[in-house]
């Protein structure tokens, strides 16, 4: 019993030390579990059910956070607008940590002139800001939750192309890399064997930072009726159904832009105390 509590004692004592890595995992925690959790706790029965004899409620004990324009539970609708940002985190981190991680290693290791290639392709893509590139990428292919998830992805792509390209061109001089190329393993053997799993660090502290623009940025093209379309329970596209009645009445503005920050802080945290963890090692 004393050696249980004592091992609790040490745990609680590491996560003190760690507070943003202790926050943001509480946060993307709470996140995750609300959108599992939504059948069981959302106060009505479907997001998009709809009441129209009682529009524009107060918050009460029925209604936690009001009613919209509709009479639908903004309560409910923010409930079940977690799946659709853990939608969005899950597939453009995906996407783009796994292209830009394949790219990058291939010019770290590869070297010379494929190296030049793939960074001058990174480079013009980063000289594009990343919101500005996905409202191009969605106008061009029309607006949608695929299209806005393959826009997020690609504006995404340099960082973590840039990010295993520096790691693969440190590691590439190391002892047992150059043992490895010596043996003769070739460079899939090299990049996947030697090299990935020790860039495999920064890169998933990346991701976790990442999602938190992530979600930003899905909200916005949502805002803009270029992402998830209404009647959808997206956070962003609440955001634009109540911005006509912010004037008389916000809350359907007002707790999904709460939602999109605490969500962006829990993510940004959760990366930050990642990368702060690994550096202390």
């Amino acid at each position: 019993m004393r050696a249980s509590l004592a091992g609790l004692g040490d745990r609680v004592r590491w996560l003190a030390r760690h507070p943003s890595l202790t926050l943001g995992g509480a946060l993307v925690a709470a996140l995750l579990l609300t959108s599992l959790l939504a059948p069981l706790i959302a106060p009505a029965t479907s997001p998009l059910a709809q009441d129209l004899y009682h529009p524009f409620q107060g918050v009460s004990w029925r209604h936690p956070f009001g009613t919209d324009a509709l009479g639908r539970d903004i309560a409910t609708r923010l409930i079940y607008g977690a799946r659709y940002s853990l939608l969005e985190v899950g597939a453009c981190i995906a996407l783009a940590a796994s292209t830009g991680t394949l790219l990058g290693l291939t010019a770290g290791v590869a070297g010379g002139l494929a190296d030049q290639a793939l960074m001058w392709v990174m480079d013009v893509l980063f000289a594009f800001p990343g919101v500005v590139l996905a409202l191009l990428i969605v106008s061009l292919l029309g607006p949608g939750l695929v299209n806005m998830l393959l826009a997020i992805s690609l504006f995404s792509v340099p960082v973590y192309a840039r990010l295993a390209r520096n790691q693969a061109s440190a590691l590439r001089k190391a002892a047992y890399v150059e043992a490895a190329v010596a043996m003769g393993a070739g460079l899939p053997r090299v990049m996947f064997r030697h090299v990935l799993p020790n860039a495999a660090g920064p890169i998933l502290a990346q991701c976790a930072v990442s999602a938190g623009s992530v979600i930003l940025t899905a909200a916005s093209l949502s805002f803009l009726g270029l992402g998830v379309q209404p009647p959808a329970p997206e956070w962003g596209a609440m955001m634009s159904d109540g911005r006509n009645y912010v004037g008389a009445y916000l809350l359907p503005s007002l707790f999904p832009g709460l939602a999109i920050t605490l969500a962006v802080l829990g993510f940004s945290l959760l990366g930050e105390g990642l990368r702060g963890l690994r550096e202390r090692r």
